[in-house]
């Protein structure tokens, strides 16, 4: 998840998900690809996940339900196809915490001025950096517990749950009349926001049928962006109100009410109510989302897949270290790392500069822009993710910021006319933002439940996550640091690169689930079930 806005005050490290903020830096070392294994027995990453791609390639001949439909609007007439409109609602409303999260990143936009001088700490940017990067620590701490939530509780209630942080946290701030107070409210938002970061994605994966799981997996990209464009249009009060700062900060406990009273009447995921041996309510959901003639189907796949797992509640973070939970644990954590330092902050965080250099003068405007590209992209995500495959939206994604960054380096470095470059910087910005939120954005939340295991996707989860909230802290805490040492070109240049090098990564590495069920998935990735089927 991954998101966009324009700022204008000195970089903090704010958080970005799936990703936005609002300064990063960039430190990568990686391995040649090519050659790419650990000691460990457990790590034959590359070999594993070519046979992975070939046994993807045989499930081919088993048609899942989902594919039968294609077959029928080929044969018959024209047939419109309204197999998402069950699933969206509940969908719609777990997208509501990633409204909330874009609510949270664009939020301190321009009131930490107004907060600052109100609470008596103006002009200490030590302090200000605080207020903003607090909520990155609550997320940090939220991420580590999600997996254990959700495996005992299931979406439904965690989803209840994490509200109340949200509400709190929201309210605390709203009336702090000192920095512990603001402090605190600011911690506990991030808790819930580190919760809901893990949790959006796996219930989506496990709730939407195969058919469209790529389409309303992209809902949490498009919600965050409207998030921030929400905060940001709410927060242009605040430069002739020093008090309402507190006023949209009321605002965002809202959406949290919404969807701990929405949770109330959505569904939980058939696959855990399956993990939970609750299998009639399984049954009841599967025939309302799916259609009945998937009920008996998707139970075999569920029990299959947990007769071999052994999957039930109860799962262990050590098991991340076992095979194949830790090689989708690695491909996480590497995914979310290339992500971070490939720049999205750093260039958000420049982009204000760049439309100033043009004569944007309005930040307002700015910001505007910078959201409705990437929303642009987010929608356009939507349409492609189950047409393309996650895969080639990666590749494309990441080959889009490369070539993005080599053009502002470009315009930056090389003696041409000051407009000409002017436009070329702001045509690179524009578009790497789009790429962004076409593929690294959208696609990395997505992918990672989908290749995890029924039993460790929660933990496997919020360990990819906890290794986002790491870098987007250091890439927020160094970015600044080395733009003054080195200049804006040759960071920009490694941003380049690192994307190149995801896009590489993605090419070799990633497996493509489009069309797949999650357990077909996984029964190609795991060794031991596939021994145990033949």
């Amino acid at each position: 998840m991954w998101v966009t806005t324009v700022h204008q005050q000195p970089v903090f490290p704010v958080p970005a998900i799936i990703t936005t903020c609002r300064n990063p830096k960039l430190h990568v070392s990686f391995p040649k690809l090519k050659t790419f294994r650990f000691d460990n027995h457990f790590w034959s990453l590359k070999f594993k996940v070519s046979a992975a791609k070939k046994q993807l390639t045989e499930l081919e001949t088993r048609k899942p339900e989902s594919e039968k439909i294609r077959a029928s609007e080929k044969n018959g007439e024209d047939v419109v196809d309204y197999g998402w409109l069950p699933a969206f609602p509940h969908v719609l409303i777990a997208s509501m915490s990633n409204f909330l999260f874009g609510y949270h990143i664009g939020l301190m936009n321009g009131p930490i001025v107004s907060i600052a001088r109100e609470l008596g700490f103006e002009g200490n940017s030590i302090l200000e950096g605080l207020v903003v990067s607090i909520f990155i620590v609550g997320a940090f701490v939220g991420s580590i517990s999600s997996g254990l939530l959700v495996d005992k509780l299931g979406c439904r209630r965690t989803f209840q749950i994490d509200t109340i942080p949200l509400i709190l946290g929201a309210i605390l701030s709203a009336q702090a009349h000192s920095l512990d107070e603001i402090l605190w409210g600011r911690f506990l938002v991030g808790l819930g926001i580190g919760v809901n970061t893990v949790l959006v994605p796996i219930y989506i994966s496990e709730v939407a049928p195969t058919k469209y799981r790529g389409s309303l997996g992209s809902l949490c990209q498009i919600g965050t962006c409207l998030g921030i464009i929400t905060s940001l249009f709410l927060g242009i009060p605040s430069d002739n109100d020093p008090h309402w700062w507190r006023t949209i900060l009321y605002i965002a406990s809202i959406p949290g009410v919404i969807i701990m009273l929405g949770m109330q009447f959505a569904v939980d995921s058939p696959r855990w109510l399956c993990k939970a041996r609750r299998l009639d309510d399984a049954k009841a959901v599967i025939q309302n989302l799916w259609g009945a003639s998937e009920v008996e189907r998707a139970i075999e796949e569920f029990q299959s897949v947990s007769k071999n797992d052994g999957s039930d509640l109860n799962s262990r973070w050590l098991e991340l270290l076992e095979e194949p939970h830790s090689r989708v644990a690695f491909l996480g954590g590497t995914l979310f790392v290339l992500q971070q330092f490939a720049g999205i902050n750093g260039v958000l965080y420049f982009s204000s500069l760049t439309f100033l250099d043009v004569g944007v003068t309005s930040v307002a405007l700015a910001s505007l822009v910078v959201g409705l590209t990437n929303l642009a992209g987010a929608v356009c995500a939507l349409y492609l993710m189950d047409k393309q495959g996650r895969q080639k939206l990666l590749i494309g994604s990441y080959l889009g910021m490369a070539v993005s960054m080599f053009l502002v380096v470009y315009a930056i470095s090389f003696p041409l006319d000051e407009q000409l470059s002017h436009n070329l910087s702001i045509l690179g910005t524009v578009l790497y933002i789009f790429t962004f939120a076409i593929g690294a954005g959208p696609v990395t939340g997505l992918i990672i439940p989908e290749l995890s295991s029924t039993k460790m996707r929660g933990k496997i989860m919020g360990f990819s996550f906890t290794a986002h909230w790491v870098c987007n802290f250091l890439v927020g805490l160094f970015f600044l640091d080395l733009v003054e040492k080195f200049g804006v070109a040759p960071v920009y240049a490694s941003f380049g690169i690192v994307s190149l090098l995801a896009a590489i990564f993605a090419n070799y590495f990633i497996v493509e689930t489009k069309g797949r069920s999650l357990e077909e998935i996984e029964r190609s990735l795991n060794l031991n079930i596939q021994g145990r089927d033949k």
